[in-house]
C-alpha cells in the first residue's frame, strides 16, 4: 500500500488541485489535463472541480471512475440530507461521509484523493481526504503529482485572513506553476469559488485577466 504523503503515491495522480479557506469564502483551482501515467494525455479538457451543492463543492484527482464515484455518492447524500432535514448538510459532515466511503473501501481502496469544502454557519472550510480515508482541515492544501510545487507557492504567499478576490490569484499562481515544472499538469485551468452567495465558476474571460496580470501582461 501507498503512504498517501509519499512522493510514491503521489506519482500515481497525475493533476493538480489547490483549495484555500479566505476569509469571505473558500477558493478551488485545477489544471483539466486526463492523464494515463506519463505517457499519454487522455483529454486536455478533464472537469476536475465539482459542485455538490450551493455551499458545497470538491476538486479530485486520481483515478477518474473511482473519484466520479465519490462525486456522485457525495451528492446523493448531500441532497438526502437537505430533503430530510430541511437544511444544507454541514461542510464538515460531508467530508466525514466521503472520508467514511473511503475507509469502508480501504481493503479495495478508491485510488483517489479529493478536496471537500465550502462555506456554512461555521465560515468556510477545507478538508482533504485520502484514499484510506484520513481526513485533514487545512487552511491552504494541494494534492496531485503537481503539489510539491503548488505547495511551493503556498506556502510562500498565503496569509490567514485573505480575501477570496487575493485567494483567486494565488491559487492561479501555484497552478501555473505546477503545469511549468509537472509533466502530469497542465493544458488550462479551472476556478471556482464558494461564498454566501454560493458556488460560482469563473469565466474563461475572468481567468484569463487574472492569468495575464499574473504572468505579467497588459
Amino acid at each position: 500500500m501507498f503512504n498517501s504523503s509519499s512522493n510514491e503515491f503521489n506519482k500515481y495522480r497525475g493533476t493538480t488541485t489547490v483549495g484555500l479557506v479566505c476569509s469571505d469564502g473558500v477558493v478551488f483551482a485545477t489544471d483539466t489535463r486526463v492523464t494515463s501515467g506519463y505517457l499519454f494525455i487522455a483529454h486536455k479538457k478533464g472537469k476536475k472541480i465539482h459542485k455538490i451543492d450551493d455551499h458545497l463543492g470538491m476538486t479530485i484527482a486520481g483515478n477518474l471512475a473511482d473519484a466520479q464515484n465519490i462525486v456522485d455518492t457525495l451528492r446523493y447524500y448531500a441532497n438526502l440530507y437537505k430533503l430530510e432535514r430541511k437544511t444544507p448538510i454541514p461542510i464538515r459532515s460531508a467530508a466525514r461521509l466521503a472520508a467514511n466511503v473511503f475507509f469502508s473501501s480501504r481493503l479495495f481502496p478508491y485510488i483517489a484523493d479529493v478536496l471537500v469544502g465550502g462555506v456554512d454557519a461555521y465560515g468556510g472550510s477545507v478538508f482533504n481526504i485520502d484514499l484510506f480515508g484520513s481526513l485533514t482541515e487545512e487552511k491552504f492544501v494541494s494534492t496531485g503529482s503537481g503539489s510539491p510545487v503548488a505547495y511551493g507557492i503556498l506556502e510562500s504567499d498565503y496569509k490567514e485572513g485573505i480575501s477570496i478576490a487575493d485567494g483567486i490569484p494565488l491559487a492561479i499562481k501555484a497552478i501555473i506553476a505546477a503545469i511549468k515544472r509537472n509533466a502530469g499538469t497542465g493544458d488550462d485551468i479551472d476556478v471556482a469559488i464558494i461564498s454566501k452567495d454560493g458556488f460560482k465558476e469563473l469565466s474563461d474571460e475572468e481567468k484569463i485577466k487574472i492569468i495575464n496580470r499574473i504572468i505579467g501582461r497588459s
